[in-house]
């Protein structure tokens, strides 16, 4: 598969998944299909990603998919004022609860490429009387936000479904404010996947076939200008993991991590800064 074949599989799929419909790429019986979590599954499975109770509460119903593989909130140390983007919103759970750390006085910009999510987490914002927070359509590897905008950059098991990650990581490090920070949860390659593992549809759109190494997203980050780069694998994921493709044992091969970086502020720019080797 091609990127452009990549992207609009995900895009059908997640768009699927908002209106309450599958897509072809990964129906119901399908094997290895990442499903979508229902009822008290859903609240379940958050809490097994590191979401409190609490956190579960303040936002409505609907606005928690169960579609994450962690909990960016517990390592972003969001301040009240400040200004952060989340990639890959979906249905705008990740930005509610957001939105409630940086205050009336912050603001909070989730960016998406399904319509069908937007609609839904712009409903989910109305609903929870959010009106620090704002959805916009727009790939992560071209954010439809200013440079030196945000503080914090959130994203919750999306970067893996991009083909181009390292692109994701250059426009990241572009909107961050200097000293601005990265706090990501994703998924990240611990072994090579099986050539059957590697080409299966569903998996590509159930954020395991486009896992990436932690070397690699470390490199990624690094190439893109990030200081203070961790990558956190988190082993304690495989049950959760598992769970998206029962006795395939993706657990295996791919884990949950936290990937941790900063922008560097002025002072800790590279000596040479001359047009002729910074670019």
């Amino acid at each position: 598969m091609d990127s452009a074949e990549i992207k609009e599989m995900v895009r059908t799929r997640y768009g699927g998944i908002a209106a309450g419909t599958l897509s072809d790429c990964c129906a119901p019986a399908a094997p290895g299909c990442r499903g979508t979590p229902v009822g008290a599954e859903v609240d379940g499975k958050a809490r097994v990603m590191g979401y409190s109770a609490e956190e579960l509460a303040a936002v409505p119903d609907g606005a928690n998919l169960g579609l994450g593989c962690g909990n960016p909130q517990a390592i972003a140390d969001m301040k009240p004022g400040e200004v952060v983007v989340d990639l890959g919103s979906g249905a705008g759970f990740d930005c509610l609860l957001a939105a409630r750390q940086v205050g009336p006085g912050g603001h909070v910009i989730g960016v998406d490429m399904t319509h069908e999510m937007l609609a839904k987490a712009r409903e989910n914002a109305a609903k929870a009387g959010a009106a620090n927070v704002e959805f916009r359509l727009g790939e992560i590897e071209h954010l439809p936000v200013a440079d030196n905008t945000a503080d914090v950059i959130l994203s919750n098991c999306v970067i893996n479904l991009v083909p181009d990650k390292a692109q994701v990581f250059r426009d990241a490090f572009r909107v961050l404010k200097p000293g601005g920070r990265l706090a990501i949860s994703d998924v990240i390659n611990i072994r090579p996947l099986t050539p059957e593992l590697a080409t299966n549809r569903a998996l590509v759109c159930g954020c395991v076939a486009g896992a990436a190494q932690s070397a690699q997203v470390e490199t990624w980050l690094q190439a893109a200008g990030f200081l203070d780069v961790r990558v956190t694998a988190k082993d304690e994921s495989r049950q959760l993991i598992a769970s998206w493709a029962p006795g395939r044992g993706i657990e295996d091969y791919v884990v949950s991590a936290i990937i941790e970086a900063r922008k560097p502020v002025e002072s800790e720019a590279p000596a040479c800064c001359s047009t002729s080797c910074c670019g």
